[in-house]
């Protein structure tokens, strides 16, 4: 059960990982656009986050096999991928994206409550599932780099990111196919599935705002998610346009670097407390840009490398702490409603408001032979010190012992 759960995980990751990181550059070299439609293709991410709990609460929770939703929505998904790949021009690839992606993010859902539903302890044994989703995210970038050589110079030139599409379109296929191999996993009970529409969106975690700390870090969790959309768009076309080489397969270091600030995650909550802690991966931020700035400057690639493995302290010590706040601030009868909150609030209106304002300024700031990226990065590097700052002085400290591990 275990390794059929790890090859569903490993193949979800993989089926985003292996076009998503490298769109921006595709679409800047094949389909000649520009920063604002980037950030409209990025966008699109934010839209499947805001518009998913639909999906998957309105329909996943009621009526459908999880397993068989996936399966539908991954060989869909896979046909909107095989069009991606023929797409020409921006007008015809950005409605088949938006399609995708409002398809695609319910199945981040749908492939955890596989996982959880199969589980008799899942907070001992899903983290060791869902680990297989970041090495197909890891296998992907490296495969593109250092074994297909798409992300070169040359290849990039002649378009051959657009096989990134085909490749997943057969992995999503696959993955849709194989879903259907899964364990059953029927609709939840009438009691949870009769829940009001408000319930299922997370909207019954509104009133946690009336807390002063909680409505601090709901805000912050939306202002720091602006300068995370810049990575997301525009790091591989930078690397790229700099001509470092196997800059996908670099990528992954961030990936990698996950797991040992993971570990060192609970060590950090429980000696400094979530305001330290929360307050590191913010400033983590900060200096990422503020690296690749130097690095971009100074012409030093190691610089440029440290910053993309910031990724483990960005990610762990922020959006990972964070959701252990939430969960032990919410309560039992709210955790889910906070949780579909916060994701709510960050990954849709937070990276929504990202992505615009990344497009806008990459534009602003392009050139000649490419962009300004030492100016571009000031801007999510200051703009994620500002936010750290004003975190800093109005967060009060809180310590969550009690909902940490112990070994």
């Amino acid at each position: 059960m275990k390794l059929r759960l790890n090859a569903m995980m490993f193949m979800e990751f993989f089926t985003w990982g292996g076009w998503f990181v490298t769109m921006g550059t595709f679409l800047g070299n094949n389909l000649h656009t520009n920063g604002v439609q980037n950030g409209l293709a990025y966008s699109t991410q934010a839209w499947g986050a805001i518009i998913a709990p639909f999906i998957v609460g309105l329909i996943a929770d009621r009526y459908f096999h999880a397993e068989r939703l996936l399966g539908i929505i991954h060989i869909i998904g896979g046909v909107l991928m095989v069009m991606l790949a023929r797409a020409h021009d921006f007008a015809h690839f950005y409605p088949y994206l938006l399609a995708y992606m409002i398809l695609y993010m319910p199945t981040l859902a749908l492939v955890n409550a596989v996982a959880f539903r199969q589980m008799d302890v899942p907070a001992r044994d899903f983290p060791q599932v869902r680990v297989w989703g970041t090495i197909g995210w890891i296998v992907v970038g490296l495969a593109i780099s250092y074994v297909f050589h798409w992300d070169s110079p040359t290849a990039v030139a002649r378009g051959a990111l657009q096989n990134t599409f085909t490749m997943c379109a057969v992995s999503s296929f696959l993955l849709g196919v194989y879903s259907f191999t899964l364990p059953r996993t029927p609709p939840l009970d009438a009691a949870r599935s009769g829940r009001s529409l408000g319930s299922l969106l997370g909207l019954d975690a509104l009133q946690m705002l009336r807390e002063r700390n909680f409505a601090i870090f709901f805000f912050a969790s939306i202002l720091i998610c602006v300068p995370l959309a810049f990575y997301y768009q525009d790091a591989n076309q930078f690397l790229t346009e700099i001509h470092i080489a196997h800059a996908t397969g670099k990528q992954t270091l961030g990936q990698l670097s996950e797991f040992g600030f993971m570990l060192l995650l609970p060590l950090f909550l429980k000696r400094y407390g979530m305001k330290a802690t929360l307050l590191m991966g913010m400033v983590a931020w900060a200096c990422r840009y503020a690296l690749f700035s130097l690095g971009d400057s100074w012409q030093i690639e190691w610089l440029l490398l440290v910053g993309i493995a910031l990724h483990g302290p960005c990610y762990d010590f922020f959006f990972v702490s964070g959701q252990i706040y939430t969960d032990t601030r919410a309560g039992r009868e709210r955790q889910a409603a906070a949780q579909g909150l916060i994701t709510l609030a960050t990954y849709g209106v937070g990276m929504l408001i990202g992505f615009s304002a990344a497009g806008v300024i990459t534009d602003r700031y392009a050139t000649s032979g490419g962009h300004d990226w030492v100016t571009v990065w000031a801007f999510p590097a200051v703009f994620a010190f500002g936010v750290a700052v004003l975190f800093l002085l109005s967060f009060r400290n809180e310590r969550i012992a009690h909902a940490i591990p112990q070994n």
